[in-house]
């Protein structure tokens, strides 16, 4: 193996070649971040169908890559540092890296290891990127050959986010202590935050922090779908909290489904925090049509306190750590509806089930730009929406429908099936395709302004 405190400055012949077979969004993030810190010895290729379009990816950018072909092997070569080399298939890429990263469909991987493993080089450090790391574990120990070293990563952060900062964690499964340290100097060009978990914890705190919050979004999605509007629209859904839960479920839907799927159904913790999330959106739901005002009070109080600290009988926190109303008020897609019933001259108020079910369901670790704590560490909001919840009928309908996409989702996760949750997810995701682009600028600006409100950054 190269030595473990090898450097981009290193000569290039003193530098291990790293592999990267699969050429997606996180791939190709992988592979530009990693050509920028001056490694010269890089590896790279896709489904073989890719290769010509791959070649004019690479060749089309003259300032970072300038690739020329090479008519033998064909692979594409840079003659001059730094280097990165595209090749037809999976095996090329295996018999010559010292590091080896499959960045590939969760669902895939057993095929494509199965495929590939067997032309790992002796001695190499095999890696995967997917975001479920049971399955990933029994396809390298299935079809790697014995002489090779196993270390899982996952960068918790999509493509289009720079790594600086964010947790990359490293899961050894079949290695010494050096190959750790041998991956910690290949991405230490990311300054990202290392992280160290077993393949069990990991999966686990996914289901947590990602399943659980995708599926939220996902269902609000199906619901608002499911009554033909665009809520924004109606002038439900505007402002605060909705800004939030309307860009981030449009950003979702945006991406390919199997971002999701993989992780939701490969996943057994995700399955199971799933169908308690959806249990807890009908046990809930059940309090509010029954007027058991103080059921339903003594629950998500008592979730505040597990989760906040807060307990009952504090006023919490009315300024929130993360948001406030004024940042994202200015992202709001639609305008304000006129007032509820029971509401007067205050804007309409929502019974926020989506968020209620989350914290009632399971433990939180983090919620996207802190949603959830907006809503409970406030004792004055969180009272509102437990009053609208009883008292107004308002969004009753809202508050069905997100009820049975939650359950259908669930159920959905629980089948283990791919083309269903495709199925689901692209027949949601046509429904709000025209505003994706405006979502998506939308939702940019506000992460953006949200993390300046904080000081992150600067």
């Amino acid at each position: 193996m190269v030595r473990v405190d090898v450097k981009p400055s290193d000569p290039t012949d003193e530098q291990p070649t790293i592999g990267l077979i699969g050429m997606g969004a996180m791939g190709t993030m992988y592979a530009k971040h990693l050509a920028e810190a001056g490694w010269k010895k890089i590896s790279v290729c896709d489904r073989p169908e890719n290769f010509e379009s791959l070649k004019l990816t690479y060749q089309g950018d003259p300032a970072t890559l300038n690739l020329s072909h090479h008519v033998y092997s064909h692979e594409i070569v840079l003659p001059d540092e730094p280097a990165i080399t595209v090749h037809r298939d999976g095996h090329a890429v295996s018999r010559i890296s010292d590091f080896i990263m499959y960045s590939v469909e969760a669902d895939l991987i057993h095929k494509v290891v199965a495929q590939y493993g067997p032309s790992t080089k002796v001695g190499a450090i095999v890696s995967g990127q997917t975001s479920v790391k049971t399955p990933e574990k029994d396809a390298f120990e299935k079809h790697l050959p014995s002489d090779v070293h196993i270390v899982s990563m996952h960068s918790l952060h999509g493509p289009t986010v720079s790594p600086v900062g964010q947790p990359l964690v490293l899961v050894p499964i079949r290695a010494p202590d050096e190959c750790l340290k041998f991956l910690e100097s290949i991405f230490s060009s990311f300054r990202s935050r290392y992280v160290y978990l077993t393949y069990e914890e990991h999966d686990l705190i996914t289901a947590n922090v990602q399943a659980v919050t995708h599926a939220a979004f996902l269902t609000m999605g199906t619901a608002w779908a499911a009554q033909r509007y665009y809520p924004w629209e109606h002038g439900h859904y505007v402002g605060g909290i909705e800004t939030v839960k309307v860009n981030i479920m449009l950003r979702i839907y945006a991406n390919k489904w199997h971002v999701y799927a993989g992780l939701a159904i490969l996943n057994p913790s995700a399955k199971i925090q799933i169908d308690t999330y959806a249990s807890s959106a009908t046990d809930l739901y059940k309090l509010m049509i029954e007027g058991d005002a103080k059921g339903l009070r003594e629950r998500i109080y008592a979730a505040r306190e597990k989760v906040f600290g807060v307990r009952p009988d504090e006023d919490g926190c009315s300024t929130p750590i993360f948001l406030t109303e004024d940042v994202l008020d200015q992202f709001s897609i639609g305008k304000r509806s006129s007032p509820s019933p029971s509401e007067g001259n205050t804007p309409l108020i929502n019974s926020h089930l989506s968020l209620l079910a989350m914290l009632a369901a399971t433990p939180v670790f983090r919620m996207w730009i802190g949603v959830a704590e907006y809503l409970f560490r406030s004792t004055e909001r969180l009272n509102a929406a437990l009053n609208v919840a009883v008292d107004d009928v308002t969004l009753r309908s809202d508050d069905l429908e997100f009820v049975v996409a939650a359950r259908g989702w669930s159920q959905c996760v629980a089948f283990g099936n791919f083309e269903l949750y495709r199925d689901r997810f692209e027949r949601t995701a046509a429904f709000f395709e025209s505003r994706f682009e405006e979502a998506n600028k939308l939702g940019s600006a506000m992460i953006k302004a949200i993390h300046e409100s904080n000081g992150v950054g600067k």
